[in-house]
């Protein structure tokens, strides 16, 4: 599928996943090493930018790729092009919105879909295709690390590891409970070539579902062998920008769509051009968008939503039951049934293999997530979280006003934190009655988190300005001592300077690692944006007031625009 068609399905997907996807998952290599000097080695598992191949050496598309493949100018087939084009429009034009039969749509958009992201796509099992997974040259680093002492030597002799020899790498389309078997063999491995007794792990992003998965099925093996295990950025609880796309809970907002560009062009993802913001601020205040939609969805979203949910689902990103994962136990149900169908569906029995994963991670990880954690706790491993926040969730998620690191919110990457919202910050009389009794000092300066709430409240960091993907020198030092350390690291005795911190980008558009300070009611407003949600109860006159002013500093920018001035 190749020219018009498939710039046009790209440009779709851009809007939808984006926002929050297309940052870079490893961080930079680098020579940095704790003062603590590790005497065990720490296992470092990300989440899903490692390249995957097929059978022939070709990269698998990514949706990472969605950039590159917008400016790809081959023309293609036109015939090719308009015969996707009307596989995809004509049965909604016509079986669809005149007969009210949606199937020929949602058959045919995710056929058509399913072309750019073929090799990618797991089969109906949940197996890959096309002989598609890790590089060779990955495969080859595992095995010399499984199998040789990656550690270093101070000058009089001592052994140490640092933070960056002992990556795990796994195809992160798969189940995770498959994925921690072959974790657990690589544990093994390690402690054998090394002669230790026990290792580290820090997890970010889709890693912390195969170390809770292994964490699971495998307590045992973990009281004995892992010291600490050091969450960051964690979608074990769920990942909004996942859980509510394929459980029917939109909601697109103008506002929250600002708010997103602001954030990409503040970490220098993007630059975002100010009249896409001007128009954006139009567009909310006036209900441009609103009245736009209102129609469509009246007549048709809520009849298609769910077939094409599912088609657009199975064609792109939920075969692999590793998203799945990051789905939240709250919408897990729903999303099952906007996916395959209700029980006893056709497409049900069509992909019964993939469920059976999908069900017995539901089964065995994501009911009893808290129960593993504390378990694992209780059985000697240390347990540190570190929470990101201070960034728009995606835009479209129905739950986008909840404080988040862009891809999961504060209570869900914090394991339970009790927050405000990106409009209004927890009330005076709820951090009155926490301060009375006796939890002042897990509030934030900036009113937005109680932290005494948290699974793990002693061990849990929040670091404001740090977006889910940026992984700075500081959470590094972080996580490697929570991982590596003899004793269980606390707020108290860590090596940041409080519970609560703010990140700042020394400068987005350069490869840095930022500075953190303690955060403090004088620089705790880092957001990139100003969230003002009074102009929904503003009375009729002040609402048309804020949309003549709206609509003046779009004019403006337009003429701006236009003739190249300011």
């Amino acid at each position: 599928m190749k020219g018009l068609f498939k710039k046009a399905v790209c440009l779709c997907l851009t809007l939808v996943m984006l926002m929050a996807l297309c940052m870079p998952a490893f961080a930079k290599e680098t020579l940095w090493i704790s003062q603590s000097l590790s005497d065990i080695p720490v296992i470092r598992i990300s989440g899903d930018g490692e390249k995957l191949i097929d059978e022939d050496g070709n990269k698998v598309f990514h949706y990472k790729d969605i950039g590159s493949v917008l400016k790809d100018d081959d023309d293609g087939d036109d015939k090719e092009v308009f015969r996707a084009i009307a596989n995809i429009l004509m049965p909604f034009l016509v079986q669809g919105l005149m007969f009210n039969n949606w199937e020929p749509y949602y058959e045919n958009l995710q056929k058509e879909i399913s072309d750019l992201f073929e090799h990618s796509l797991l089969d109906k099992d949940g197996n890959p295709q096309y002989g598609t997974g890790l590089r060779p040259e990955r495969i080859e680093k595992m095995e010399r690390i499984r199998h040789n002492d990656q550690a270093w030597a101070t000058p009089d002799g001592v052994k140490y590891y640092v933070h960056d020899r002992y990556w795990f790498y796994y195809d992160w389309r798969l189940d995770p409970i498959e994925s921690a078997a072959t974790l657990k063999s690589f544990i093994d491995d390690i402690l054998a070539s090394t002669g230790c007794e026990q290792v580290g792990i820090i997890a970010s992003c889709l890693g912390t579902n195969v170390v809770t998965a292994y964490l699971a099925v495998y307590p045992e093996h973990a009281a004995q062998h892992i010291r600490g295990v050091a969450f960051d950025g964690s979608v074990t609880m769920g990942a909004e920008m996942l859980s509510e796309a394929i459980s029917g809970k939109f909601n697109i907002d103008a506002a929250a769509i600002n708010r997103a560009l602001l954030d990409c062009n503040a970490i220098g993802l993007f630059d975002v051009d100010e009249f896409v913001n001007v128009t954006l601020d139009m567009a909310a205040e006036t209900g441009l968008l609103d009245n736009m939609l209102a129609l469509p969805k009246k007549l048709v979203y809520y009849r298609i939503v769910k077939g094409a949910t599912s088609a657009l689902a199975l064609s792109t990103f939920y075969t692999w039951p590793s998203y799945w994962a990051c789905v939240s136990k709250e919408d897990y149900p729903v999303a099952m049934e906007y996916v395959f169908g209700p029980e006893g569906s056709e497409k049900r029995a069509e992909y019964a293999g993939l469920i059976a994963k999908i069900e017995n991670y539901n089964t065995v990880v994501r009911q009893h997530v808290p129960e593993i954690l504390t378990g694992a706790a209780e059985s000697g491993v240390h347990i540190g979280v570190i929470s990101k926040y201070g960034f728009q969730l995606l835009p479209i998620c129905e739950t986008n006003d909840q404080i988040s690191d862009q891809f999961a919110s504060v209570p869900r990457s914090s394991f339970g934190a009790t927050t405000g919202t990106i409009y209004e910050d927890l009330s005076d009389a709820y951090l009155a009655e926490r301060t009375d009794a006796g939890y002042g000092a897990y509030l934030s300066p900036d009113g937005q988190i109680d932290a005494s709430t948290c699974l793990f409240p002693e061990s849990t960091w929040f670091i404001k300005g740090s977006s889910h993907s940026n992984w700075s020198d500081w959470e590094l030092r972080l996580l490697y001592d929570i991982a590596s350390s003899k004793e269980q690291v606390t707020v108290d005795n860590s090596c940041w300077p409080s519970r609560f911190v703010v990140y700042s980008y020394t400068n987005p558009d350069e490869d840095s690692d930022g500075e953190i300070a303690a955060m403090t009611t004088e620089n705790c407003d880092t957001e990139n944006w100003e969230a003002d949600d009074s102009a929904k109860n503003a009375n009729p006159f002040q609402k048309m007031i804020n949309a003549l002013k709206a609509w003046f500093n779009w004019l403006k920018a337009l003429f701006q625009k236009l003739f190249n001035k300011g």
